[in-house]
């Protein structure tokens, strides 16, 4: 079946809620806008979300982590992207800059939840709840 030109297009991409054993959370600061958000990109066609979000956290970070569930779905309503948060696990690696990331942070749930804005804060705080997943909608900064 051939996609219908007509139709609205969305991206997907995931986001990696990466907690350590001590309970605090990777975070990085955005190259291109300066905010504080989870590691994350968006996902290869080809690419299933498991695979995407241990690509996008290494290529980030230099972190190698480990997936363990879908913690949330999030639509930004004005670009018509969903990302997916995966909750996971590092398992090697020290966090450094890179081209998309200005620094890179373990902080503490609280701290990272302020320095975020609300509609990537609330993926922290959904991934650290068991009651999940979620399913949010945001225009990028706020939630809807």
């Amino acid at each position: 079946m051939k996609p219908d030109e007509d139709l609205p297009r969305h991206a997907v991409s995931v986001s990696g809620i990466v907690v350590r054993d001590d309970g605090r959370i990777l975070a990085i600061k955005r190259a291109d806008d300066g905010r504080w958000v989870p590691p994350g990109g968006v996902l290869e066609l080809d690419e299933a979300p498991f695979e995407g979000v241990v690509r996008e956290v290494f290529e980030e970070t230099g972190v190698k982590v480990e997936p363990e569930r879908l913690t949330g779905v999030y639509k930004n309503m004005d670009q018509g992207v969903v990302s997916l948060a995966i909750l996971c696990r590092p398992v090697s690696g020290e966090p450094h800059p890179s081209d998309e990331a200005t620094s890179v942070a373990w902080l503490l749930p609280a701290g990272a939840t302020e320095a975020m804005p609300e509609a990537r804060a609330v993926r922290v705080t959904d991934a650290l709840r068991a009651d999940g997943p979620f399913v949010r909608i945001h225009n990028g900064t706020s939630l809807l």
